[in-house]
């Protein structure tokens, strides 16, 4: 079954439209588009055969929204073992079609169902055990796992020669199919959680049946997990998913659930209480949970092994670990955010953050739930995206420039430092950095920070501008290159000017200094003047200020343009006196 994020390739902006649709059925999946005739994709690319060639050989579901021959053509030097192959698909510009080309091992066909479905199609498939039989031997449904596949061939080759089958074990998908059953049947599917060794004439399938239940933190937990397996005669590949209670979230937990390919999910003390009031452990209590039935016995006080009478599904059970990122997306466009960043803003699933910053991040946010706040509400939304997080969403809070540099960061962690909770304390918290604004200043006019610098921040909100002058007057001391961030709003206009005069006494009037406004945004302006020409009227809150150091020079050019650089080296300094 397709367990990775499917590709979905377009050649040409009409078929955008149709992909924006099969994405909202297919979460996570990425669309790649031709550039120069593509927009408002995720990733644009320049070869259509490379680019598809490297998807394919990453096991990446591929759907091309574009004829089924350019798809062959330019896959087939690549086709070598159909159990490798990840699904393939071809859908028609307009939708119209939907054709499963390879992958009948990967669930390719379901995978089609579920495009047709959107589209609003029928699906164009040619199976024959798929049409005959009313279902896929060789790509069970969620919450199966065929132990024997290579059998599977020759099974289902009698099955369509009119031989007869007999099913032990329960799985409405197939008892409700049209497979020939007979309890003397010839030839046996078998549907169980139990180590057994599948025959020619067996096909074996494992339900998802067993949760495994974790309460502490175990030392070599995934040998330990593993052997209680063994011990139990039960097959690891019928595990659904690891469980503990929100309050044991760990490393341990997710090591396990890695090892085991499945996911790791939690509950709340609230929803564990009952259970708890009634002398079950906390892993007994977490297992009982999931599964609805009591656990096995257990060598371990702090394990608990427990079998559904039907295939859990582990996303319908408890919640996943909350996630928080703090992303910075650059000082503008989507060109200067990180990949991490993208990767991170497709994956989350919910978006905090002021709203001029959300707009930034484009269609990136779409079919997230947005939380927009004022700017200087910092506090109320760390609050807000560590309880999104705690209850077990993956919450991006989005800073513009880096996260970390006068931003949502450090917010974060002082309301984690001031309040506390409880129930923050498994959140899993990720900074993603991005490019500041002063590395964004620099590198659009030269490099004014080639040397020694610093950054200080003209709002005196957070604290006395006693303080503020104290650094202007030390970075100008020490001769730092100064990038100063929010020089100007419609409430302070003094600090720059009184900045201002504090380095005159330092430097020069000629010094350059670097105005850069709307950085990365439309009008985006970048220009050098001197220092004594600083004055409120020349910026506002979108505008960062980079101040030279007595050594920063200017080159002109001979367009009008201006380079504006500080030099690596002090030339009249001579390490060997």
């Amino acid at each position: 079954m397709m367990n990775v994020a499917p590709a979905i390739v377009v050649l040409g902006q009409n078929s955008v439209t149709v992909a924006r649709k099969i994405i909202s059925v297919l979460p996570g999946a990425t669309l790649y588009g031709l550039e120069n005739r593509t927009s408002g994709v995720d990733v644009s690319f320049t070869s259509f055969g490379e680019t598809l060639r490297e998807l394919f050989v990453q096991g990446r579901p591929l759907i091309g929204i574009c004829a089924a021959g350019i798809l062959i053509r330019t896959l087939a030097p690549l086709l070598s073992d159909k159990r490798q192959e990840p699904p393939v698909l071809a859908v028609a510009e307009d939708g119209s079609a939907v054709v499963p080309l390879l992958g009948g091992l990967g669930g390719v066909n379901d995978l089609a169902r579920r495009i047709a479905e959107a589209l609003d199609v029928k699906p164009a498939i040619t199976t024959t055990g798929d049409l005959r039989l009313g279902t896929t031997l060789l790509s069970p449904p969620p919450g199966y796992h065929l132990a024997n596949p290579d059998d599977a061939k020759k099974f289902i080759s009698d099955l369509l020669a009119g031989a007869q089958v007999k099913l032990e074990g329960i799985a409405p998908w197939l008892s409700g199919s049209k497979l020939p059953i007979d309890p003397n049947g010839d030839l046996t599917i078998q549907v169980t959680e139990r180590l057994v060794t599948p025959t020619a004439n067996c096909l074996v399938y494992h339900p998802a049946t067993i949760a495994i239940a974790i309460s502490d933190i175990i030392d070599d937990a995934v040998a330990l997990v593993q052997q209680l397996l063994a011990d139990a005669k039960l097959e690891k590949a019928s595990v659904a998913g690891i469980f503990a209670p929100i309050t044991a979230a760990d490393p341990t937990i997710h090591a396990v659930a890695s090892a085991l390919g499945v996911p790791a999910r939690f509950f709340t003390p609230n929803q564990l209480e009952s259970l708890l009031s009634q002398g079950y452990s906390p892993a007994q209590a977490a297992a009982i949970a999931a599964t609805g039935t009591s656990p096995l016995s257990s060598p371990s006080p702090n394990i608990a092994i427990a079998i559904a009478p039907q295939p859990i599904d582990p996303s319908t059970i408890g919640q996943p670990r909350g996630r928080l990122a703090i992303i910075g997306t650059g000082p503008g466009g989507e060109q200067w955010m990180s990949p991490e960043v993208k990767e991170i803003l497709k994956s989350a699933t919910d978006l905090v953050g002021y709203k001029t910053y959300l707009d930034l991040v484009g269609s990136l946010a779409d079919g997230k739930q947005r939380h927009e706040s004022d700017n200087r509400e910092e506090e109320a939304r760390a609050k807000m995206a560590l309880d999104l997080a705690a209850s077990g969403r993956y919450v991006a809070v989005v800073s513009s420039g880096d996260p970390g540099i006068y931003a949502m960061a450090t917010a974060v962690f002082e309301v984690c430092d001031r309040y506390a909770k409880p129930e923050w304390d498994s959140i899993d918290i990720h900074v993603a950095p991005g490019i500041s604004a002063m590395q964004a200043a620099a590198a659009a006019i030269g490099a004014p920070l080639g040397h020694d610098f610093c950054a200080i921040s003209l709002s005196d909100i957070l604290k006395p501008w006693s303080a503020i002058a104290q650094r202007i007057t030390a970075a100008a001391e020490a001769d730092f290159v100064i990038a100063f961030y929010n020089p100007v709003s419609k409430e302070r206009t003094w600090q720059l000017a009184e900045a201002r005069n504090i380095l005159l006494r330092y430097r020069t009037p000629d010094t350059p200094v670097v105005l850069a406004r709307n950085l990365g945004r439309p009008g985006q302006t970048v220009k050098a003047i001197a220092l004594d020409q600083l004055a409120p009227a020349t910026a506002d809150m979108r505008t960062i200020i980079i101040v030279g150091s007595t050594k920063t020079r200017t080159i002109k050019r001979s367009n009008g343009s201006i380079w504006v650089y500080t030099p690596r080296r002090y030339t009249d300094f001579n390490p060997l006196l």
